[in-house]
């Protein structure tokens, strides 16, 4: 199994496509792996090394998701939800021990605000023709140090969990890698499958199932500006995806358009659907499991295991259920008592 994000992608094919987006040409595998090299560069010029922290707030779309998995190979990465307050954003900047902040070229929203009075370098990403393809500039310069290797932490999250105050979720290379990779193996990916993604990229679904998973598997994802019940159709007939990975409220705004959107269906055959992030209804699955004619997916992860951690089989789904052990080695603990019940998944 690999255990870094640039193994990943290492052996696809260089001409095979990577990476999509509305009115973007294709990135290649190959342009993805110059992408990661020329990153890798420019932090390294700008002084940042493999052990320092940069968070990114970019809208969704392909950079967001180039800039996620070239960066995690050269430093840690925090994406961050762009819709934040200025004060939000300076607590989570201050949190991570941010070092750089990545932002779009022309941003001057409240991130940077709060990076420029915490004294952050920023960085700007500036778009080229190819989904996902960029230049960085920054104004420091210096001489970053390190190779990221397995055990370097490729993505950094916050959670809630059962507290008020956000926890910070380190992930390492390995991790993310390994999700990755049991994600693709869950779902029988291959490299003529094409993900729509329409999740958000600053979440662990959209960075693991539909991004990293896409990208292990040799396949091509075609990003969305994110979610819009409106336009999705129209997205789906230009992506031709074979499928998509969402929550349940996304799924069921998709079953109240589709049927004025039939033909597009017919002519777009998913080959399955993929639910994760909350409970999917029995109902539900089963209206668009007949709708698409194709099965639904339901699996289970949380941001502390890299996302999945269960998931349903392709040949068998049962609803309500989150399906065995995907991966991980799963265990059920008593309630009550401090003791595991015999058998694990």
């Amino acid at each position: 199994m690999h255990t870094t994000l640039s193994q990943l992608i290492a052996g696809h094919p260089a001409d095979a496509l990577a990476l999509g987006a509305p009115g973007r040409g294709w990135l290649t595998y190959g342009g993805l792996r110059d992408q990661a090299s020329r990153v890798q560069d420019a932090l390294r010029g700008f002084g940042v090394g493999a052990a320092d922290r940069v968070a990114i707030v970019l809208p969704n779309g392909p950079d967001m998701a180039s800039a996620f998995f070239t960066i995690a190979q050269a430093a840690t990465t925090a994406p961050l939800n762009p819709n934040y307050r200025e004060d939000e954003f300076a607590f989570y900047l201050e949190d991570l021990s941010a070092k750089a902040l990545v932002i779009e070229a022309g941003y001057d929203g409240p991130a940077l605000a709060a990076a420029q009075r915490l004294g952050l370098q920023v960085i700007t990403l500036v778009a080229e023709e190819a989904a996902g393809a960029f230049s960085l500039k920054c104004e420091t310069t210096g001489a970053g140090q390190g190779y990221v290797n397995a055990e370097n932490v490729a993505l950094i999250l916050h959670t809630s969990g059962t507290t008020s105050r956000p926890k910070i979720v380190p992930l390492l290379q390995s991790n993310v890698a390994a999700s990755a990779q049991n994600i693709a193996a869950s779902l029988a990916l291959n490299a003529e499958d094409r993900c729509l993604n329409v999740m958000p990229l600053f979440h662990i679904h959209g960075l693991v199932a539909a991004v990293a998973a896409s990208f292990a598997a040799g396949g091509s994802i075609f990003c969305t500006a994110g979610f819009n019940a409106l336009n999705f159709f129209a997205m789906m007939a230009e992506a031709k995806p074979s499928w998509y990975t969402a929550v349940p409220t996304m799924h069921q705004a998709i079953l109240a358009r589709a049927g004025r959107n039939a033909e597009t269906i017919a002519n777009v055959p998913l080959r399955f659907l993929r639910s994760s992030s909350a409970s999917l209804p029995a109902q539900v699955m089963g209206q668009l499991s007949e709708t698409f004619n194709a099965p639904v997916i339901e699996a289970y992860g949380m941001t502390e295991a890299a996302h999945q951690m269960c998931c349903n089989p392709l040949d068998r789904q049962e609803p309500g259920s989150v399906g065995g052990a995907a991966g991980p080695e799963v265990a059920i603990a008593h309630e009550s008592e401090n003791r595991l019940i015999d058998g694990t998944g």
